[in-house]
């Protein structure tokens, strides 16, 4: 019922503590019981990949199609994104690149009744075209684009970012933006997000609200 795929933000601006936080909480919010139950709401089955963009050309597919069938699936797919490691640490935030190959993916899974991206940052694009040269220049129709903002303290587009996401990252009906205060809050954000995708389709189309655990 849903091709998903999860883009996670790995430029120079993401330290190592903050990307064993980002692994990890992706990794455990795929596995969190309610997640877990989400994915099997209906009997059709969800694809899931997942990567990693920073700069222009560094893009690396860490999970590549998956069909979520059952509950040992979801457990490997997690582990895979766990035990993961960043392919470097010294590059720029390349969005409109990561849109564009994130979109190219769709080619390789097979037809669905949705298709959608998540796109985590902690920051605004800073190298190569901008996501809406992206949206223009790749094939979108059809999908879904959702944004997971990482807001950090020392950041100084820590007020203006969730605005840029909104104007500039999202798409598509029902698309939202995601925030989490810090890495150390992403795997909240990611469970808040995970939810409100696989759930939405079958409550009526629009994206509900769910309370964060805990």
């Amino acid at each position: 019922r849903l091709a998903l795929i999860l883009a996670m933000h790995v430029s120079s601006s993401v330290d190592a503590a903050d990307d064993q936080l980002q692994r990890a909480g992706v990794a455990r919010a795929l596995i969190d019981p309610a997640v877990e139950a989400a994915f099997f709401i209906s009997p059709d089955p969800v694809s899931l990949l997942v990567f990693e963009w920073s700069g222009r050309y560094r893009q690396q597919v860490l999970l590549d199609w998956q069909t979520i069938t059952t509950a040992e699936d979801l457990f490997r797919a997690a582990q895979a994104i766990g035990r993961s490691t960043r392919m470097g640490d010294d590059f720029p935030t390349a969005m409109g690149y990561a849109l564009g190959y994130a979109s190219t993916q769709f080619a390789r899974v097979p037809d669905c009744e949705s298709r959608t991206i998540d796109l985590a940052g902690d920051g605004v694009n800073n190298e190569g075209f901008g996501p809406a040269s992206a949206y223009a220049a790749f094939p979108f129709d059809g999908v879904t684009v959702n944004g997971l903002v990482v807001q950090t303290t020392d950041d100084e587009d820590a007020i203006t970012l969730p605005a840029y996401f909104r104007s500039e990252v999202i798409r598509g009906p029902g698309a939202f933006t995601e925030i989490a205060n810090g890495f150390a809050d992403y795997e909240n954000a990611m469970r808040r997000k995970l939810l409100r995708e696989l759930t939405s389709m079958m409550l009526g189309g629009a994206p509900q609200s769910v309370a964060p655990k805990g």
